[in-house]
């Protein structure tokens, strides 16, 4: 079992920052920030794997960075130029792999609420 632990969010104006963390009780393989607005799909924003490779929605790339801490065991999503369109609920989801099985786990989810 993983535990995970959410932390960030928060009300800002359009055009400021946040920085979401996620941090977990084992080392985690890949990790993944998801976004859930109202009435809307989960969708991938960013995801960073072991070799450090990311993945990006193309309606966040050059506003929002994925990075990890070397032990795997935290991840940061720093968000830049923030829109109202950002606005939702953000999870973490973890791929851990090891022993004694792999499995994936989600974060509880923090609100970002981005207005004026």
């Amino acid at each position: 079992q993983v535990q995970l632990v959410e932390s960030g969010g928060g009300l800002v104006q359009p055009g400021g920052s946040l920085r979401l963390t996620c941090t977990a009780s084992k080392s985690i393989f890949r990790w993944g920030w998801y976004r859930q607005a109202p009435e809307k799909q989960r969708e991938l924003v960013a995801s960073i794997a072991s070799d450090l490779s990311t993945n990006y929605a193309d309606s966040v790339k050059g506003r929002f960075t994925i990075s990890r801490d070397n032990a795997g065991n935290t991840v940061h999503l720093q968000m830049r130029s923030l829109k109202p369109e950002d606005t939702a609920v953000y999870y973490c989801k973890a791929e851990y792999r090891g022993w004694p099985i792999d499995n994936d786990y989600w974060g509880q989810g923090t609100q970002v609420t981005v207005s004026s």
